[in-house]
């Protein structure tokens, strides 16, 4: 399997061990295809026969559309829970709470773990354990560390979890544990621990699963894909996303111009990337016309998912943007608010931080930025249940958060003396 540099161009291979995750230069690696002389029309075929199928990896929402992810990847080390083949919703009152003509709602929280992670971390474990890796290992501030766990536990190899010790979500952690994985809260952000997984993770044998990560983009491609084959190739006017680690944006640029390359589509969309005031460095990049990002040193929003004042894959998403002509946008925790509990009551549900798209679509939309009679699909990244705290904040007044250390989990420094055990 083949890589390039984005920033420095440089070929890299991810063949075999040990895994990069970056070049020489610093640049993330992006994974390089040769889909030589591909047919869209056969592959399109292809692509709606494997919907009927049941109990095989063409029924996953990611691997019906391995030809265009990891064609080179042997079935036999596919780790696979079905994940993908999410709903597709047109709410009439969240279309009204936007103010647009026509919105579709596409729920990833519907994935087996409950968010859009597992996409992405079906594909970095299946490569994992293609190149003989036996534990996986991530940060996260939340939905990464359940999907890894998740992952895990179905390959039946041992996983590690870095969290924040402050600042995410009880549930998360909770599932994370759930699932069997060795989970340890550091004091820090999610950069302090993607900073230490990138110097320590091969020396404790770990395969990385963050967004650093080339194949968790590669697996995160396929909800473009999905959104496309649900909508019969005519993707929306609009597709708004909220931005975290970024992961999500540069996967929908990725799938987006291959898709548009191959012929699948014959337009692209527009794209917007929604960040929240307290942890919206890239918006900030973007809106002052830098040429580089300033990370934000404490982010703080009530969306934990989009906790993150370094997003690693920035520049990624900034490829997006020019692609496409797309915009970012950042909302209030209020806004946040008040769009989740919009999502909430059509029945569908969301965490915080996937209701960040449709409070930046609406706020798009009231400042002239989106028209009222274009189409737009928003991407609901994570469940209701991801964040029970929030929907106890909102409606009830009361705050029930609590530390993931103060519940018994290990709290220990990111520093040369942390010592990975996956055998206890």
């Amino acid at each position: 399997m083949k890589a390039r540099c984005v920033e420095c161009g440089a070929a890299a291979s991810l063949a075999a061990k040990p895994m990069r995750y970056a070049c020489h230069c610093g640049g993330l690696l992006e994974v390089v295809h040769d889909f030589g002389d591909a047919d869209a029309e056969r592959l399109k075929d292809l692509f709606h026969r494997r919907l009927g199928e049941r109990h095989t990896i063409g029924a996953s929402g990611v691997w019906r559309y391995k030809e265009l992810i990891a064609p080179e990847l042997p079935d036999a080390f596919i780790v696979t829970r079905n994940e993908g083949n999410t709903g597709i919703y047109g709410p009439e009152c969240v279309r009204e709470f936007a103010g647009i003509r026509q919105l579709w709602l596409k729920a990833q929280s519907e994935n087996p773990s409950g968010s859009f992670k597992d996409n992405g971390m079906t594909a970095a474990v299946s490569h994992g354990a293609s190149l003989g890796y036996a534990s996986f290992a991530c940060t996260s501030t939340g939905n990464t560390s359940s999907s890894l766990s998740m992952y895990a536990a179905t390959a039946g190899v041992p996983s590690l979890v870095l969290v924040p010790d402050e600042g995410i979500s009880l549930n998360k952690v909770l599932q994370t544990l759930a699932y069997g994985a060795q989970v340890a809260a550091f004091p820090g952000t999610y950069d302090d621990g993607i900073r230490w997984l990138n110097e320590n993770g091969e020396k404790n044998g770990c395969y990385v699963c963050n967004s650093v990560n080339p194949m968790r983009i590669e697996g995160q491609k396929s909800i473009v894909f999905e959104l496309a084959q649900d909508l019969n190739w005519e993707l929306p006017d609009w597709i708004v996303l909220p931005g975290g680690a970024l992961s999500n944006a540069s996967a929908l640029g990725k799938g987006l111009r291959e898709l548009f390359a191959l012929g699948f589509i014959a337009r692209l969309p527009r794209v917007a990337v929604v960040q929240a005031e307290g942890a919206g460095p890239f918006h900030r990049m973007v809106d002052a016309s830098l040429s580089t990002l300033i990370p934000e040193p404490a982010p703080r929003t009530v969306a934990s998912a989009l906790n993150i004042g370094n997003p690693p894959s920035w520049r990624k998403a900034l490829e997006t943007l020019k692609l496409t002509a797309g915009v970012t946008t950042a909302v209030s925790d209020a806004e946040i608010m008040a769009a989740k509990a919009c999502v909430d009551r059509s029945g569908i549900g969301c965490e915080p931080a996937s209701a960040a798209a449709v409070a930046g679509l609406r706020k798009l939309v009231q400042g002239g930025v989106i028209h009222r009679d274009e189409t737009a699909a928003c991407i609901l990244t994570g469940s209701l249940l991801k964040d029970t705290n929030a929907i106890n904040s909102y409606h009830l007044g009361a705050d029930y958060s609590e530390a993931p250390w103060r519940n018994g989990i290990r709290r220990v420094k990111l520093n040369e003396e942390f010592q990975v055990n996956l055998e206890e």
